[in-house]
């Protein structure tokens, strides 16, 4: 992947979580130079496990051969849903980055208390490893995992992509989206 190439896409998917049954997930390609070039919606289950599948099929929903790289806002969401980044990279052969946005002890005790007897469940969350903080050019932080790239790369991706604030581009628009598209489904 050549990072100052300016079309270079990025796959942006994130969440809009509401505490219902289902959770929308949308998907946004922008380019480097911050064009949209394609959007995708998935439904995940909140509390269930098939985030990391809803995630592949939306990726092969765009069928897209041209894509550089995917970002995660958060690789748990929907009440401890948890994404397999490691086997989107596999699936994909694409690098994964997944973004927060927050300092944190973690979840592990979280998925016990609400889980209690879902080892899977704890195994994949800790399998996920440690989150490295990252301070973008806005001057805010971010906590960043990675697959298949290194997290030197990750940085630069994700402080090129973002503009202002803390989110990434295709992250915040991708949020956008799910929101938009969550508040036409009520």
């Amino acid at each position: 992947m050549h990072i100052p190439k300016k079309g270079l896409r990025a796959l942006g998917i994130a969440e809009s979580f509401t505490g219902r049954i289902h959770s929308t997930l949308a998907g946004v390609v922008m380019r480097k130079d911050l064009r949209v070039d394609g959007v995708v919606f998935g439904t995940v289950t909140v509390g269930g496990m098939d985030a990391t599948d809803t995630i592949i099929e939306m990726i092969n929903a765009l069928n897209r051969q041209d894509l550089n790289v995917i970002m995660l806002s958060g690789c748990v969401i929907a009440w401890f849903n948890v994404i397999d980044p490691s086997f989107i990279h596999d699936k994909t052969e694409l690098p994964v980055i997944g973004i927060t946005y927050e300092a944190s002890e973690g979840l592990s005790a979280d998925i016990l208390h609400h889980f209690p007897g879902d080892t899977s469940r704890l195994i994949a969350y800790e399998q996920l490893g440690e989150r490295t903080p990252f301070e973008l050019h806005t001057g805010y932080t971010v906590f960043l995992r990675s697959w298949g790239i290194e997290r030197s790369d990750a940085s630069r991706l994700c402080d090129d992509f973002t503009l202002e604030g803390k989110i990434p581009e295709p992250l915040r628009l991708a949020r956008l989206c799910a929101h938009s598209y969550m508040q036409k489904i009520d």
